[in-house]
């Protein structure tokens, strides 16, 4: 029963798609600027019949709608087009740069959740004590800080000063690794490649912590304030009462209960760190999604461009979809 309901929700993220595709693909058309005089030049450099050309090998020269009906034609088909500026399949880039966004946001979330878990329960643990003051003012000015400012600020001090880490790329120049999934630490660990582990996790570190602030500090205080409202319920009294320890109270009664909102936070922050994280690529030189994105909204490369927010959009839908599965883990009474 409950694989169907959950059949049922995935189901419903098909429309879903479907409007942002279409939304994608009207803005694109709306916004200005034409993609075959970024491809093509200046005026004087090519003739009218090559412009026509091009126009219709990429279907320019259809009406809108033709050229949404053959969008959404290939795209069923899993065609996501053809990029005009690399000349290639879009699949083929997005699943070239698709492993390292990955890679830096599993860093990016593993950060988040090592951070955060940790302070929220201590922090609503020892209420109004000196940690958790400081831990609230730590996630406060967290939540105040682009991540790009952040990775600035971590590159002039790890790298350009203490020169501790590393401030460009995914791994180190020299360093020799055979692709096996496209993340790079996973890939040395596979092919028990030492040197390439440990130059992947030096370039993993300061972006991974520039994209997982923001998200540690967010978590950190919605779990606090989960745990501080269920600390004064009842059943804690009762559990004290017992004489069970502090420890057991607050990881057994507590935080189980306190989960229940803070999974959805978590939830929301694994389509962010996919979908946010184009600022920080462009910071560290990260050839992930991100940048290409960015490139590709420049050079108003139409089908790349529609296939990453698709990627994204599709990100977001299964990570609230999980985030509804978890729910009824965590407390039976939801029902998906």
């Amino acid at each position: 029963m409950r694989a169907v309901r959950i059949l049922e929700r995935a189901l419903v993220t098909i429309p879903i798609m479907l409007s942002i595709a279409i939304l994608v693909f009207l803005f694109m058309r709306l916004s200005p600027g034409d993609p075959v005089d970024i491809m093509l030049g200046q005026e004087g450099t090519v003739t009218a019949s090559e412009r026509a050309q091009l126009r219709h090998e990429f279907h320019l020269d259809e009406p809108v709608h033709v050229q949404l009906w053959l969008f959404l034609k290939g795209a069923v088909r899993g065609d996501l087009g053809y990029s005009y500026v690399h000349k290639r399949p879009v699949k083929e880039l997005i699943a070239d740069r698709l492993p390292a966004t990955i890679e830096l946001a599993l860093g990016a979330f593993i950060f988040s959740l090592i951070v955060s878990i940790p302070i929220g329960i201590i922090s609503a643990a020892r209420q109004r004590s000196l940690i958790d003051q400081v831990s609230m003012i730590g996630a406060l000015l967290g939540t105040s800080m682009p991540s790009f400012w952040l990775g600035i600020v971590l590159i002039l001090f790890l790298c350009v000063r203490l020169q501790w880490l590393p401030a460009y790329g995914r791994i180190g120049a020299g360093v020799g690794l055979e692709r096996v999934t496209g993340l790079y630490v996973l890939d040395s660990v596979l092919t028990k490649n030492r040197p390439a582990l440990i130059t992947s996790l030096k370039h993993l570190v300061l972006p991974s912590i520039s994209l997982g602030v923001g998200g540690a500090a967010t978590v950190a205080r919605v779990l606090r304030s989960s745990m501080v409202d269920i600390m004064q319920q009842h059943y804690i009294t009762l559990a004290h009462a017992k004489g069970q320890s502090e420890f057991l109270v607050v990881m057994r009664h507590a935080l189980r209960n306190a989960l229940i909102p803070t999974v959805t936070v978590v939830g929301l922050q694994v389509g962010a760190l996919l979908g946010g994280n184009t600022t920080v690529e462009t910071v560290f030189g990260w050839p992930g999604l991100g940048t290409l994105v960015i490139q590709a909204i420049t050079n108003r490369d139409f089908p790349l461009v529609q296939a990453s927010v698709m990627v994204y959009a599709f990100t977001f839908a299964m990570a609230n979809l999980v985030v509804d599965v978890l729910y009824t883990y965590l407390n039976p009474k939801v029902e998906l």
